[in-house]
């Protein structure tokens, strides 16, 4: 029995090596695993979030594409705009002609006989006058239709640029708010 007991004595420093070692074993395998659990959690965040970059970049792509379209709309009606001013700006220039002709003649007449003879041979040149003077009238109105009808298209295409913007603001915000999750992450 005194052998026996020595003998046990003698194997316990190899056996508390042992357990030991195994405990270090197990414990390395178990600090492995949550390593290799972490990479994976890690892997899904970083692919999930850049197909929402992804997206979120479409999708900002496509409002763009939108604004730009909607810029071009502008300028051509801004053109059409231009030019129909410019009709306007003609036919007001030929209302100041009329206007001074019609004012020659009220100014040379110089007393009620020659006045009578004059304006029954101005008469008809008057007549001509405001005819023509009614249907530049008739150009005016129309053009002033038309400056009338773009200013409502534009009206139109700004209000729907500003839902775009809106929208396009409420994404980016959207957007942001994963992106504000993950930076502790980051290195």
């Amino acid at each position: 029995m005194g052998n026996t007991s020595m003998t046990t004595k003698r194997e316990d420093p190899r056996r508390a090596i042992v357990e030991v070692i195994q405990r270090l074993g197990r414990a390395t395998q178990i600090h492995l695993d949550e390593r290799h659990r972490h990479f994976r959690i890690t892997d899904i965040v970083i692919i999930t979030t850049s197909l929402l970059l992804l997206g979120g970049a479409a999708f900002d792509v496509y409002h763009a594409r939108l604004l730009y379209q909607d810029f071009n709309e502008i300028i051509v009606d801004m053109y059409a705009i231009h030019d129909h001013l410019v009709g306007v700006d003609n036919d007001m220039a030929d209302i100041t002609t009329n206007m001074r002709a019609f004012d020659s003649h009220m100014t040379h007449l110089e007393n009620m006989n020659e006045r009578m003879k004059s304006m029954a041979s101005t008469m008809p040149q008057i007549r001509e006058n405001t005819r023509l003077m009614a249907g530049d009238m008739g150009n005016v109105e129309e053009n002033m239709k038309l400056v009338g009808d773009a200013m409502l298209i534009l009206d139109t295409r700004i209000h729907a640029m500003l839902g775009g913007v809106g929208i396009m603001r409420n994404h980016m915000n959207q957007f942001a708010r994963p992106m504000s999750v993950i930076n502790p992450f980051m290195p």
